[in-house]
């Protein structure tokens, strides 16, 4: 018997297996843990409709001529719709591939078989097993199907027709049927079924009792001596792989590197009082390596004009000098508000005043010699080339400034 549920529903399976052909790795669920979901939410979607009916303005007629609402297919239609979400396409597909078997379940089979999980995942589909068992056949899990793996792990597939079987131990227990204790850990108690491990001193890998003296093996780093486990050293020894800047720290059943202090050479421990030798910018001061001050000598360090020295760990810099900033590669004076307003001759210096007036008499001497040989070209030549030499010294040393008024209209 069909129903009209399928136009939905088939676009939304198409679409799920679409994406599980095009990418393999999507929907790695267990099939079994899938089936048991979706009979969950079954069940769900029944404990809601309980106790409704059509919704129509006639219930007791449909009722009459239709069928009881409890068993009807509207409500059976209403259970599977909501019985997966949208984007579980596990669900989806299940439901789809299996819509006859959950309609013949709801109609025919559910006085006879109320266990939809037994009738459908387990005895219908084959996808699952009772507890204690996995596999194709549900073979008893290791340590009988009652109390798989002594109860102290899980079997791999447990409840399921897949799974290897093999007994995976909680912690503290081992062993094939995790009835043993595992590495670190000895039998505090034990029965016939029943095993209580407690964890060994850290020191020890097995052990009869908590203490550092019940010792049998050691974990790596220590070496056992009288039932105790004692600490290797490795420091020192061909175990220690530090590197050359480096010294080792024991610490308890390992080592640790760590590195020497900058001022160092090779080290045989943490400061600049361990070191082998100095590093390159400092000195031995009795046992320590202390900085050298580059920056105090007599001969400046830094060449460059308007640069002065300042020291650092192991090394120097030379940076420019307050109010200038390097550009281009040279330390120049920064602009000022100050510096903005000043004409061409505001901040000129007295020598430069001195030089000025020198160059200014000779010029003028040279105009009235000029001017006495009555334009003759050798004093006309002179007076050219004491116009120029005095304008090259000029903007030679001011052409910042000249630069700077013209621009401004100064």
């Amino acid at each position: 018997m069909g129903y009209p549920r399928r136009s939905p529903l088939r676009c939304l399976v198409g679409v799920a297996l679409l994406v599980l052909f095009c990418d393999p790795g999507a929907g790695k669920q267990e099939p079994c843990q899938t089936c048991r979901n979706l009979v969950f939410n079954i069940h769900k979607g029944i404990e809601k409709t309980a106790g409704l009916n059509f919704g129509g303005g006639n219930t007791a007629w449909e009722e009459e001529k239709l069928s009881k609402y409890e068993t009807s297919e509207t409500r059976f239609l209403e259970v599977i719709e909501s019985a997966c979400d949208k984007s579980d396409f596990e669900c989806n597909v299940m439901v789809e591939a299996n819509d006859e078997h959950l309609e013949n379940w709801w109609l025919k089979r559910q006085k006879e078989n109320p266990d939809l999980f037994q009738w459908l995942c387990m005895d219908t589909l084959q996808l699952c097993c009772p507890e204690g068992t996995f596999g194709p056949d549900c073979a008893s899990c290791p340590g009988g199907a009652e109390l798989p793996c002594s109860g102290n792990g899980k079997c791999n597939g447990d409840g399921t027709r897949s799974g290897t079987g093999r007994c995976d131990c909680y912690p503290s227990y081992g062993g094939p049927i995790c009835m043993d204790c595992a590495i670190g850990y000895y039998e505090h108690e034990r029965t016939e079924s029943h095993l209580v491990c407690s964890e060994c001193h850290k020191a020890c890998s097995k052990c009869v009792g908590p203490d550092n003296d019940q010792c049998i093996l050691c974990r790596k780093g220590w070496l056992l001596h009288d039932h105790k486990c004692i600490d290797i050293d490795e420091c020192g020894t061909e175990l220690d792989r530090c590197k050359s800047n480096q010294f080792c720290v024991n610490t308890d059943g390992s080592y640790e590197c760590r590195d020497c202090d900058k001022s160092c050479i090779g080290c045989m421990g943490s400061g600049p009082a361990r070191c082998k030798k100095c590093n390159v910018g400092y000195y031995r001061d009795g046992a320590k390596c202390l900085d050298i001050d580059e920056c105090d000598t007599e001969l400046p360090k830094c060449k460059g004009s308007n640069e002065e020295c300042v020291n650092t760990q192991g090394s120097y810099n030379c940076v420019c000098q307050k109010g200038f900033s390097r550009i281009g590669g040279m330390c120049r004076r920064d602009k000022t508000e100050d510096d903005a307003e000043k004409g061409l001759f505001e901040d000129i210096t007295d020598d430069e005043i001195v030089v000025l007036q020198q160059m200014f008499f000779g010029v003028v001497i040279c105009a009235l010699a000029t001017l006495a040989a009555k334009g003759d070209m050798v004093f006309t030549a002179i007076f050219i080339g004491a116009v120029a030499a005095m304008a090259g010294y000029w903007f030679s040393e001011k052409s910042d400034r000249v630069l700077d008024s013209f621009m401004k209209g100064r």
